[in-house]
């Protein structure tokens, strides 16, 4: 089903309901980044459309049904919509693999998740109780803290994990009862114009799901400084945040940030006495380091291991990297799709190049790779890159590369460890192998990152909040927590025999 939306019209723009064309007229080509071959076109959306979707949204909260809609009813249109996903999997996991890049079996699994995030917060605000009482010390008061939507949320996602980046807002603001407008990336908006599609046909009421598509600069611009916005959730990256912040200031609405990390992977040379554990964590620095080519915020790019494990853990982990299948990511065996655009791939290549200038050994990669059947010579392929003897000063040691480029750290006490893993401004995830459970426990514990695994790397549970310190960002997605971002807490005391106070003698 697809709404009113006339796809060869390129309307991708839905305001109150109807999907429409840009004001402007202007539209985007949405490239195959495989082949870089258009694979659509879009509407590209400026202020005018945001403001008249944040007009929808406000009409929708302020006089529409969804926010007064009883909470069992907001629960099974979540139901519903997580089921409608699972029916259309293939066909999403599909677009999503050709517009971000990542393999098909990525896509399919990121479509679980997103039904899963969907049925969670259902579950969440069903199992809820209709307030907190609050002991006010007298019979004769009643006082209980009660939760409200926030009212209309702008919610802007970033372009590795489209589908879901946008579930882990939409899901939690409409169980609260919030309407909203959500900007998708301006280079992978395709599955969240089907998402919108699907909770129309889940029955959401028209004005509540708003979609612009179009940049940062000018729609998400606005709707992070419209003044009939009351939150603003952004997934991205820092700079971009920061500017989030700073519009949405003046209006002093909730923000909620989630800027990406640095991530460490610590490996401690115990987790590695056995062969078990030593396949285990070389399989996993991998799967830390190269899932997505790196497009992910809690990539394990800064793997620190115990030196004298160095040279046998690095040299294993070189030679598997380089035997990782690149290619179009809906190829059956393919591991490794390309990055997302011509920017990221250059990018890439940039901090590759500014690490050995500053004398980092290249064990692997470090190049794009030859063209294939699988490998178009026009895609944006890169090949997993591990560089060895990288130090703290490197920029691709401090900063977010987002590509699959893995540096190397050494250390040799458990202080040193901590200190080099919690040496970064940012602090969204870490790991830390270690077959000793209270050094694993010892060190997790001291881990100043949102997620910490331990023996493990890159899960995540619905229920569990995710978030991270420090330039991470703030606030929290998932879990109960994610759930109060799109909450505001009133407190509503009532006396039950009210009579004159007499303060004041006349």
């Amino acid at each position: 089903m697809e709404g009113n939306r006339d796809v060869s019209a390129q309307q991708t723009i839905r305001v109150g309901g109807e999907w429409r064309k840009a004001a402007s007229g202007s539209t985007r080509d949405i490239l195959d980044p495989a082949d870089a071959t258009v694979l659509a076109v879009v509407s590209e959306g400026g202020a005018e459309d945001a403001d008249a979707a944040i007009a929808a949204a406000r009409e929708a909260f302020d006089t529409g049904p969804w926010p007064r809609t009883p909470v069992a009813e907001r629960a099974a249109l979540l139901r519903r919509t997580a089921d409608l996903l699972i029916r259309n999997r293939e066909k999403i996991a599909l677009l999503e693999s050709r517009d971000s890049g990542k393999t098909l079996e990525e896509g399919r699994v990121d479509v679980d998740c997103v039904a899963d995030a969907f049925r969670y917060f259902a579950d969440l605000v069903m199992n809820e109780s209709g307030g907190r009482v609050v002991d006010a010390g007298s019979d004769t008061v009643h006082s209980v803290v009660v939760h409200e939507p926030v009212g209309v949320c702008a919610l802007i996602t970033p372009w590795n994990y489209p589908l879901l980046q946008a579930s882990w807002k939409i899901a939690p603001a409409l169980a609260a009862g919030n309407t909203f407008v959500v900007k998708p990336s301006e280079l992978t908006p395709l599955t969240t114009v089907d998402l919108i599609d699907l909770l129309a046909e889940a029955g959401l009421p028209p004005g509540v799901a708003n979609l612009v598509t179009g940049p940062g600069a000018t729609v998400g611009a606005r709707m992070s400084e419209h003044p009939d916005v009351d939150l603003v959730s952004f997934t991205g990256g820092l700079r971009s945040g920061t500017e989030v912040m700073r519009a949405a200031a003046p209006g002093v609405k909730k923000v909620a940030l989630e800027l990406g990390g640095k991530n460490p992977n610590v490996v401690f040379a115990d987790a590695c006495a056995t062969e078990e554990g030593f396949d285990t964590a070389v399989d996993q620095a991998l799967n830390a380091a190269f899932i997505h080519s790196g497009q992910v915020c809690s990539a394990g790019s800064r793997l620190i291991v115990e030196e004298s494990l160095r040279e046998r853990f690095v040299t294993e982990l070189a030679l598997r990297a380089g035997r990782i299948r690149l290619g179009r990511g809906t190829e059956k065996a393919v591991e490794c799709g390309p990055l997302v655009s011509a920017q990221q791939l250059a990018k890439t290549e940039e901090y590759v190049a500014s690490a050995l200038a500053e004398g980092a050994v290249l064990r692997s990669g470090g190049r794009r790779p030859e063209p294939s059947e699988v490998r178009p010579a026009e895609g944006y392929f890169y090949e997993p890159t591990v560089l060895d003897h990288c130090h703290r000063e490197m920029r691709v040691v401090r900063e977010e590369v987002f590509g699959p480029v893995l540096t190397v750290e050494t250390f040799r006490t458990e202080d040193e460890a901590v200190t080099l893993a919690n040496d970064t401004e940012y602090g969204l995830a870490g790991g830390v192998w270690s077959a000793d459970p209270g050094r694993a426990r010892r060190v997790a514990g001291r881990l100043r990152h949102g997620t910490v695994w331990i023996n493990d790397f890159h899960p995540y549970l619905p229920q569990a909040e995710w978030g991270g310190f420090g330039k991470s960002g703030i606030g929290r997605e998932l879990g109960p927590a994610g759930l109060a971002e799109y909450r505001e807490a009133k407190h509503i005391y009532q006396n039950l025999e009210p009579r004159p106070v007499r303060w004041f003698a006349g």
